[in-house]
């Protein structure tokens, strides 16, 4: 073990589904020790795929996290793992794990290359500056084609790879990777399930190959130094091994390069290597910036470093409950340190929580510890009140740390209890699944009384479903998926709302103008500008004027449905010395948000989602007409080994089942992802169909 922080690693395994992420983690597992035998997914044995559901579907669901130790170059290296889902409807637990990583690990399949969802968490690590490596792993599959998916890095994610690693072959000739760096050539013991790896000539018809690449090396290591540029002008030759890794991890923590290094996890192949190239080129916590927070006492920005000596500092990032101990809190230590039982400040709800446990996780198992320390990720048990993205900090030297955004649900679908004793039990399953998922979601339908719960897509909503009946004991009743419709406005309205009320004794008043107009791009929900001057209306009314629209928000003029982004401004008004209170302007701001909703021409909007079908060539045509059909735009064709890759969007309204109808159209040979793109204004029919569907007529607005 080690307690050297400059030799720690936080990293993340993130990639599309089925790129290999939980098989990579497995092998990762196995040869340092952790594990004796190795897990598969296929045979539901994966250590870090432990919940059921995982196991029966072969896909990751929630991330888990693990330790483990490496040796490499005579000092030993303590790596905190995280693996990732791949699903797009899970989206929220790579979103989570990014925010509080030093490095990840991207792998993308030799066959299938950059997918949607490898872009989408590409540019989650971009947002959070995650620094990484590119892994291409399955060389042994049919179609592999290493430079082809180093292209798509380049093209498609704007990154900018440099080749490391060479593999010798592909497919079923995949037998060895050549490490460009060192100029030796490796091959792998099948015997010792890989365990074993020695080294091998490089291959005569290889030699030109490797000496073009490690060139090219050297070359891109070179430009990034002007003392090695000098150095390679004079002599290319003179330029040192360790000349080479110092400036690749150098690139590397600063975001310039991706190392792309390769293997066949499933077959054994390549992972030591991987794991060597985790230790040299992934920032240790000294090598990433201080982070940094607002102090609330003063409202200035403070840096925190990763300094046992320094006050303490975490960010919870992920909340779970776990069958045998409760509630479990994720969090990453940024500075300071912390012992079992100690006091801690949340800093969102200004209370004290007492971490009467602290853990390191293996999965799904606790391994008690008595002190954690800067640059560490552990779990907490025993608190009262911790949500994913708050900040825990000494009580004398309070922070708050940048909390983390997360999509909102697109799909609803109605639930209920099969029997009445179960409706307490299925509200307090309900309300800990929601604290555990912020993409998740549930409310309670004023109208019909039905409880209605938001997910990111039907998978999402069917593992939660799932989870309440295996978890809970509770069998539910489910409605057909429903879209998360919102409603948003088009015009600018200026309004003059005057509330009164006058009870006997102390009345209310509130007087207001507003001018509600769509918000500026790029802002989410609420846009308030308050352009109040004189005092007309009191400063300490603002803040509930504010409040009563972001209430009215939650019901759009023309169904109810939620208010998309809104810019609201405070134009004029006045209060009566004696009956205006901060109650009176909220509720006025409610009333005044609400009537000029109605008169700025409010549209339903849909969500839309982009998609990727992959079919074989000849269903193209039925494939291309049904998505037409559905509304759909094709933006992009790909051939890719005898299939074509369709690219598009769609609006999810016209996606429901549609996985049973792309097996009939192509005789189960297609596959089909779908993630959210973004909100738009559905066309005059499909509001109209919308409206009736759920009023059983249409209003004439």
């Amino acid at each position: 073990m080690t307690g050297k922080l400059e030799n720690t690693r936080n990293i993340g395994i993130m990639a599309h589904i089925d790129a290999g992420k939980t098989t990579t983690t497995e092998r990762i597992l196995y040869y340092t020790g952790i594990n004796y035998k190795l897990g598969e997914v296929h045979d539901g044995t994966a250590t870090m795929d432990w919940m059921v559901q995982e196991q029966e579907r072969g896909i990751t669901i929630t991330s888990a996290a693990t330790t483990v130790y490496w040796d490499y170059n005579n000092q030993n290296y303590r790596i905190n793992i995280i693996d990732t889902p791949g699903h797009v409807d899970f989206t929220v637990e790579v979103e989570r794990s990014l925010r509080v990583l030093d490095g990840a690990v991207a792998i993308f399949c030799a066959v299938g290359g950059v997918e949607p969802q490898s872009e989408t968490v590409w540019h989650q690590a971009n947002k959070y500056n995650v620094p990484r490596i590119s892994y291409i792993n399955k060389m042994d599959r049919t179609g592999a084609d290493f430079f082809h998916v180093v292209d798509q890095i380049r093209e498609k994610l704007g990154a900018n790879p440099v080749v490391i690693q060479l593999p010798i072959g592909s497919e079923d000739t995949f037998e060895g990777i050549v490490d460009l760096i060192s100029n030796k050539a490796y091959g792998w013991d099948e015997a010792s399930l890989g365990r074993e790896y020695f080294e091998i000539p490089v291959p005569e018809e290889m030699k030109d190959l490797v000496k073009e690449y490690r060139m090219k090396l050297i070359e891109g290591t070179a430009e990034e130094n002007d003392i090695l540029l000098h150095k390679f002008i004079d002599d290319p030759q003179s330029i040192t091994e360790d000349d080479i890794l110092c400036e690749l991890r150098r690139a590397t923590i600063q975001g310039k390069i991706t190392p792309v290094i390769c293997g066949a996890s499933f077959k054994n192949k390549g992972v030591q290597l991987l794991i060597d190239a985790i230790a040299k080129f992934l920032p240790s916590p000294y090598d990433m910036p201080p982070v940094t927070g607002i102090n609330p006492f003063n409202g200035k920005e403070e840096a925190r470093h990763p300094d046992p000596e320094e006050p303490f500092t975490a960010l919870a990032f992920k909340i779970a409950t776990d069958p045998f101990v409760g509630r479990i809190a994720f969090f990453r230590v940024y500075s300071g340190k912390l012992n079992a039982g100690d006091v801690v400040l949340n800093t969102r709800t200004d209370k004290k929580e007492r971490l009467l446990r602290i853990m390191l996780m293996h999965a799904n198992k606790q391994n008690p510890l008595k002190q954690i320390e800067a640059g560490e990720i552990a779990v907490a048990v025993g608190f009262k009140d911790i949500h994913t993205g708050d900040t825990l900090c000494d009580l004398k030297h309070p922070i708050i740390l940048e909390t983390m955004v997360f999509p909102e649900p697109v799909i609803n679908m109605a639930i209920e209890p099969r029997t009445q004793d179960d409706v307490e039990k299925l509200s307090l399953a309900l309300h800990k699944l929601a604290e555990e998922d912020p993409t998740f979601q549930v409310k309670v339908d004023d109208e019909t009384g039905q409880t209605l719960i938001s997910g990111m897509g039907e998978l999402h909503l069917d593992i939660i479903v799932d989870r309440i009946r295996r978890e809970f004991n509770i069998e539910v009743n489910r409605g057909n998926p429903q879209v998360a419709y919102k409603e948003a406005i088009t015009n600018t309205v200026v309004h003059h709302e005057v509330y009164k009320k006058q009870t006997g004794g102390k009345g209310r008043f509130a007087d207001l103008v507003i001018e509600i107009s769509p918000a500026d791009t790029g802002i989410k929900g609420l846009q308030f500008i308050n352009e109040i001057h004189g005092g007309n209306i009191p400063r300490e009314f603002i803040p509930a004027i504010e409040k009563g629209l972001k209430s009215a928000m939650t019901n759009g003029p023309i169904i109810g449905f939620p208010m998309d982004n809104v810019k609201v401004k405070l134009i004029d008004g006045s209060y009566h010395s004696v009956d205006s209170d901060a109650l009176s302007f909220q509720v006025a701001a409610g009333i005044a948000f609400r009537e000029a909703s109605r008169k700025a021409k409010a549209v339903i909007l849909e969500p839309v989602m982009r998609f990727e079908i992959i079919t074989p060539s000849e269903y193209m045509g039925e494939v291309t007409g049904d998505i037409t059909k559905r509304r759909g735009h094709v933006e992009e064709v790909e051939s890719r080994i005898g299939n074509q890759v369709i690219r598009g969007c769609v609006p999810l309204a016209e996606m429901f089942g549609y996985v049973t109808t792309l097996r009939s159209l192509t005789s189960g040979r297609a596959t089909e992802m779908l993630e959210f793109q973004k909100y738009e204004a559905t066309p005059k029919e499909i509001q109209d169909e919308v409206l009736y569907k759920i009023r059983g007529y249409v209003p004439a607005y």
